[in-house]
């Protein structure tokens, strides 16, 4: 099946915000885990036209959130649903988002920052292309936290 994307409804984003709950270390992501990331994820004007509900099916699967940088470099933000992570779908997902960013967007670069313990994640971005940057200490989940910048070359 084919991945859709399309803008993020209000109705997308509550049920991603409250019923998408992660296991152990990984509850990290969830919306509801700061306050701030949760009050901008729910708020349609903070949202925009740039998060987008990942439609597999007719099943909501992900979501993608993209910021404009500068013309030509665009940061994300991304989440698959809690019960299809660690299951190998995450290769074709990433793939899939930045095709829709390369179509939409003709951009030069593609950056994203991801928690540090996130070993996970971070081997899935490798693989698909994405290289380190820095890292840098990050404000969030009420304590500072160790991310690591990565950036894809288009």
């Amino acid at each position: 099946m084919t991945y859709k994307f399309s803008v993020l409804t209000q109705e997308q984003a509550e049920d991603i915000a409250f019923n998408w709950h992660y296991d152990g270390e990984y509850s990290f992501y969830d919306m509801e885990a700061d306050e701030e990331d949760l009050e901008q994820f729910l708020n349609p004007e903070e949202r925009g036209n740039a998060a987008f509900a990942v439609i597999e099916g007719d099943e909501l699967v992900a979501f993608l959130s993209i910021s404009k940088v500068t013309d030509r470099i665009f940061d994300i933000g991304l989440g698959m649903r809690p019960d299809l992570t660690g299951k190998g779908n995450g290769t074709r997902f990433l793939r899939a988002g930045i095709n829709f960013i390369q179509s939409e967007f003709t951009p030069e670069k593609i950056t994203l920052s991801v928690a540090t313990f996130n070993q996970r994640a971070i081997n899935l971005y490798r693989k698909v292309g994405f290289k380190d940057v820095e890292t840098f200490m990050q404000n969030t989940n009420g304590s500072t936290f160790e991310f690591l910048k990565m950036e894809y070359k288009c």
